[in-house]
């Protein structure tokens, strides 16, 4: 039973997550959610439980917005890992860097760290023969740090 996940449903129905049998059976006693499919068998008092939903809906609004913003923490946040080597993130690189043009965009920015970036200095990764282990985009959520 403890390597057993339940879903866990907002109360309008839509999927949040995945959480283990004994959060399942806490969230139970609580009465913050109530059992929707049951998996068979009994856990204590309660039904062992295959899908809960939630008593009270949870707003999850910041799942669905996009980014506003390309700030620094924020691209740290999204690579969590130097685009380079693969290391710790501490700085942010600009993919063109901004003495050619290239502007602190989601696009042109990764995370690297300090190493990487000095050795690429003023170059693009192709002139300082450093290739990209991710491809750098907008993320299509909110990053959470």
């Amino acid at each position: 039973m403890s390597d057993a996940y339940v879903l866990v449903l907002n109360a309008s129905y839509e999927p949040l997550q995945r959480v283990s049998m004994r959060h399942a059976i806490k969230m139970l006693v609580r009465q913050v959610a109530v059992i929707e499919e049951e998996a068979g068998g009994s856990f204590g008092p309660f039904p062992v439980p295959k899908v809960l939903r939630l008593v009270r809906y949870v707003v999850t609004r910041w799942r669905h917005r996009r980014p506003r913003l390309c700030t620094k923490s924020a691209i740290k946040a999204r690579d969590r890992m130097c685009a380079y080597c693969g290391g710790q993130a501490e700085t942010v690189d600009h993919v063109v860097p901004r003495s050619r043009g290239g502007a602190l965009t989601w696009e042109n920015a990764v995370a690297a760290c300090l190493r990487c970036n000095h050795r690429k200095a003023d170059r693009t990764p192709a002139e300082a023969g450093m290739a990209l282990l991710l491809t750098p985009r907008q993320p299509k959520f909110v990053v959470v740090a």
